[in-house]
């Protein structure tokens, strides 16, 4: 896969092939090199700046999804938590087990955290249950729970399933239609799929469509500076960049606001910035 040219690895990067408008990397995929085991940890190493004269800078979007959930569905106490800059996952479960902030223990964390991010893929208690090793019974009082607290998050999932239903289509925060064609299947199994999907497709989409936008802006203003630096790969809500030591505080600075900007939403959108020596250093 190393280009003769270049004598670098160059991903081909498809913007048709995932249903919700992310991109897709092939030959080679980028996007499914993991973080936490050894072996993606070595094979992230071998990602490195072009010379010694340049360094990797790594962004990242800070919970882009569970933050565009909190936009969209205007709901109260979740918006307050990210406009007070709280650790979302134990501001949910100060909520859910009714405890403060400081008395929320690892596993209540933990737990929370299981939910917040089932809610975005429209998990129900059989999966948290499945997900945590824990009883259905027990996922289900967890998700009550977390309804009960979070109910503008519970009306937003009822109205998109609803309008899905009547147009055949959800849409992104720009406006980008994905149709569901079964959506009112008479098939429960089809139909709850497709549910999930009304559920989960905005979300997902609409964080396509916000580091789409970061990236052509940050790619019209490093180009009008004719900085030396350059943007090298988007690994889902990462951009990562390949930049000239003379250039690392003006880069940080373009892609700092071009980022935190890509949408103006109720709740403020977050960038993780750092640098290193390779992709592994900078993540």
């Amino acid at each position: 896969m190393i280009n003769p040219i270049t004598g670098r690895v160059h991903t081909n990067y498809m913007q048709t092939v995932a249903a919700t408008g992310r991109l897709s990397s092939n030959n080679p995929n980028l996007q499914n090199i993991p973080i936490r085991t050894l072996r993606g940890k070595e094979i992230r190493k071998a990602f490195i700046p072009r010379s010694e004269e340049f360094t990797i800078l790594s962004s990242d979007y800070s919970q882009v999804e569970l933050r565009i959930i909190a936009a969209l569905s205007n709901d109260e106490n979740m918006c307050e938590a990210f406009m007070h800059g709280e650790d979302i996952h134990k501001a949910t479960a100060a909520k859910v087990f009714g405890v403060p902030i400081a008395e929320v223990t690892k596993d209540m964390r933990s737990k929370a955290k299981a939910v917040n991010f089932g809610i975005i893929y429209g998990q129900g208690a059989f999966g948290l249950a499945q997900n945590l090793g824990i009883s259905r019974g027990e996922a289900k009082e967890i998700i009550d729970s977390y309804f009960r607290q979070f109910s503008g998050l519970k009306t937003y999932q009822q109205l998109t399933i609803e309008n899905a239903r009547k147009n055949g289509y959800i849409e992104t925060i720009r406006g980008r239609r994905r149709y569901l064609a079964d959506i009112n299947s008479a098939n429960a199994v089809v139909r709850g799929f497709a549910e999930r999907n009304a559920i989960n497709a905005p979300i997902q989409g609409s964080a396509a469509d916000i580091i789409k936008v970061a990236m052509i802006d940050i790619h019209k203003e490093m180009t009008h500076q004719k900085l030396q630096s350059k943007m090298m790969m988007q690994v889902h809500d990462e951009l990562v960049f390949d930049v000239h030591h003379s250039e690392v505080d003006i880069v940080r600075a373009i892609v700092s606001e071009k980022m935190s900007g890509a949408e103006k939403m109720r709740v403020p959108l977050v960038v993780d910035m750092n640098t290193g020596n390779n992709w592994l250093e900078a993540h």
